[in-house]
C-alpha cells in the first residue's frame, strides 16, 4: 500500500521553521524585509502566501533551501549573480558550519535584509573595505582572506565596467600593490 506524502503549505513550513529555530517572528520580518503584521498574517494564512520572486527568494535564503520548495514561486525574469566571490562567501559559511540564521544575526539589524540579498544573488558581495570587514570579522577570517575576497570583487567590477584585466596588468596589479600596502597586507598574508 502507497503511502500518502503530505504536502505541507508554504505558510506551515516557515512557521515550523520559525519555531524550530527559535526565530522570533520581529526577527524573520527584518531579515526578508517585510513588517511584522506581514509575517503575522503570512502564517495565520490570513494574507495569501507571497508569489513575489524577492520576498520568496529571502524566506528561502534565511531558512537555506530552495525557493523551488514554495508551490508559489516562479522563475524570477531579473537575473540572480552567480559568481565565484559569492559562491566562496558561501563556502566558507558552510565550511565554517555557521547557521544562517545566526550569520544573519551577527549583523546589525538594518543591515540584515541586505545580507540577505547578496546570498540570495540579488546583490553583488560589496567592494567597499568596510563592509567586507564586517563580513570578515563575523566569519573570523584573516586581514589576508578579506583581502583575497576584496581583489576578486574589484577584479569583476573592473572587467564588468569594460576593463581588459590582460592589456592592463601592470596597471591593475600597480593598483592592488598600493591596495595592498593600504590595509597593510604582507606578502605572507596573501
Amino acid at each position: 500500500m502507497k503511502q500518502k506524502t503530505e504536502i505541507k503549505k508554504s505558510s506551515q513550513k516557515v512557521a515550523e521553521f520559525l519555531e524550530k529555530n527559535n526565530l522570533h517572528k520581529k526577527d524573520f520580518a527584518e531579515m526578508i524585509g517585510v513588517t511584522l503584521s506581514y509575517v503575522y498574517n503570512l502564517i495565520d494564512e490570513t494574507i495569501p502566501f507571497s508569489t513575489r520572486g524577492t520576498t520568496l527568494e529571502r524566506i528561502a535564503t534565511v531558512m537555506n533551501i530552495k525557493p523551488e520548495n514554495f508551490e508559489e514561486y516562479k522563475i524570477p525574469q531579473e537575473p540572480i549573480l552567480q559568481d565565484e566571490s559569492l559562491e566562496l562567501l558561501k563556502s566558507i559559511i558552510k565550511n565554517k558550519k555557521i547557521n544562517i540564521i545566526n550569520f544573519l544575526k551577527a549583523f546589525p539589524r538594518k543591515k540584515r535584509v541586505e545580507i540577505v540579498d547578496i546570498l540570495r544573488g540579488a546583490k553583488p558581495i560589496p567592494i567597499d573595505m568596510k563592509e567586507l570587514n564586517m563580513i570578515g570579522q563575523i566569519l573570523e577570517l584573516d586581514k589576508g582572506d578579506i583581502y583575497n575576497l576584496w581583489e576578486d570583487r574589484f577584479r569583476q567590477v573592473l572587467e564588468a565596467n569594460g576593463m581588459n584585466i590582460g592589456a592592463n596588468g601592470d596597471f591593475v596589479n600597480a593598483m592592488l600593490e598600493c591596495a595592498k600596502k593600504f590595509v597593510q597586507i604582507t606578502k605572507q598574508e596573501k
